[in-house]
């Protein structure tokens, strides 16, 4: 069975389940995409490693990582290989330079743990038939593309307006702050806040 190539496009939080999001995925030539929803754990931890935050304790899909390079094998792909009654399957294909290994996972998990690899992300064209939805380019143009959203937005909305007023100092120290907290959504606005001014 050919594989179809997926990219991710955008994570934003579910307008249809609260506290879940919508990974969306979509199709690497085509006009396709793949909507998938998710919990807000897996959310956050695909968000971190796009974004590019390092955790002060490595998160579980980090700890995957680990143990896999401490034993040896590599991740080589991701496939999202099924949807049966609504529900996707996924599955992480894994390799000790010998032997291909296939294990089981959510579509979030495996995801997650692909972005840590950079590995490619493929689904089969059964599955986006079922699922895909079909954007035009005049679609495209209307709307926006899904923000990437590390977590729930409880943060109140002047949480900006107020970093924009505080030092590079301040704020690096605020960072270290959140970090040690764990609040990765409050250190992803300000590292994008420090971001800016650099």
């Amino acid at each position: 069975m050919e594989k179809i190539k997926l990219e991710i496009l955008g994570l934003s939080p579910s307008q249809s389940q609260a506290g879940s999001f919508a990974l969306v995925l979509g199709e690497e030539y085509g006009n396709r995409r793949l909507p998938i929803i998710i919990g807000m754990f897996e959310a956050q931890a695909i968000a971190i490693e796009i974004e590019k935050i390092v955790p002060n304790r490595p998160m579980t899909h980090d700890l995957f990582k680990q143990f896999a390079e401490k034993f040896k094998f590599t991740v080589r792909e991701i496939v999202i290989s099924d949807l049966r009654e609504g529900i996707f399957f996924a599955r992480i294909v894994c390799s000790d330079g010998v032997r291909e290994t296939v294990v089981d996972a959510r579509p979030s998990d495996a995801i997650a743990i692909g972005i840590r690899f950079g590995v490619p992300i493929f689904t089969y064209e059964a599955v986006l038939s079922e699922a895909g939805i079909t954007t035009s380019a005049a679609d495209e143009e209307d709307e926006e593309q899904p923000e990437v959203v590390r977590s729930s937005s409880r943060q109140p909305r002047a949480f900006g307006e107020q970093l924009k007023d505080m030092t590079v100092d301040e704020l690096q120290k605020m960072l270290d702050e959140a970090l040690g907290n764990e609040e990765y959504e409050r250190a992803a606005k300000i590292r994008d806040e420090i971001s800016k001014r650099n």
